[in-house]
């Protein structure tokens, strides 16, 4: 069987997108998955993404981390599959489409996409970390030196030894100003750093918030792919109106054999 496929990319995190629908993709083989992601036998990506058809909505977005399991929402990947859904004319420059954690609303004009993320309710400061769910676990952490800091060892270190099988995606941050921090993920389903991850900015984004680490509703995040920016609104300490809004490139389309 050949498979067509696009390979798009969100401030360097990499996606295999699949227009699925006509349900010819064979849904939960992981092996399959994980050989497509692959970046040396394989087609080579962060993730893989397939569109489908929805009822209720533009299109249904189901995505699969690198080592072929299906996961949480992924914000760049659901940045990019905007931007392959117009590449396809499903849409114009707006849309909604349902995920894994449900509906989002998103824009797209000229290569840059508005994704608006799921509210956040619940915000835990510890001593040292914030935990909260954009829709993917995070944990966020200040640390010096960030760009000579060892992402993969720390990240993984806590990933697993922090929070079991489950587990949770790392997030390594420093100040830049006051509304911009530089910022450094170790992904779960990668099980390495990531040049970017959109669930991972947004939660820094409302983690420095809550700490009371910027005053500011519009925040720049510095990745080592490129730059994001999140915006949301307060009420009662909870986060409303989540928007997160950074360029979304295809890159190539292929054609291989599985």
């Amino acid at each position: 069987m050949h498979l067509i496929f696009h390979k798009y990319q969100g401030t360097g995190n990499d996606f295999i997108m699949i227009d699925n629908r006509q349900g010819e993709f064979p849904k939960n083989d992981t092996k399959l998955v994980a050989r497509l992601c692959d970046r040396k036998f394989g087609i080579g990506a962060d993730g893989l993404i397939l569109l489908e058809n929805d009822d209720s909505t533009d299109f249904r977005m189901v995505y699969y981390n690198a080592d072929g399991g299906e996961s949480t929402m992924c914000g760049n990947g659901g940045r990019c599959i905007v931007a392959f859904a117009n590449f396809l004319e499903i849409i114009g420059e707006s849309t909604s489409f349902i995920a894994i954690d449900g509906m989002h609303k998103a824009s797209v004009t000229d290569g840059r996409v508005r994704l608006q993320m799921t509210d956040v309710d619940t915000v835990t400061v510890f001593e040292n970390y914030t935990f909260l769910n954009t829709g993917s676990p995070h944990h966020v952490q200040e640390v010096n030196a960030l760009d000579n800091f060892d992402v993969r060892t720390q990240g993984e270190k806590l990933r697993y030894g922090k929070y079991g099988k489950a587990g949770s995606n790392i997030n390594f941050v420093s100040p830049v100003s006051k509304d911009e921090f530089k910022v450094r993920t170790y992904e779960r389903g990668v099980e390495d750093e990531t040049l970017s991850c959109g669930t991972g900015v947004t939660a820094v984004a409302i983690a420095m918030h809550s700490t009371g680490k910027t005053s500011g509703n519009s925040i720049k995040l510095q990745t080592p792919g490129g730059v994001l920016t999140v915006s949301f609104e307060t009420e009662d300490g909870k986060y409303r109106n989540v928007h997160l809004e950074g360029p979304a490139t295809r890159v190539f389309e292929g054609k291989i054999d599985i």
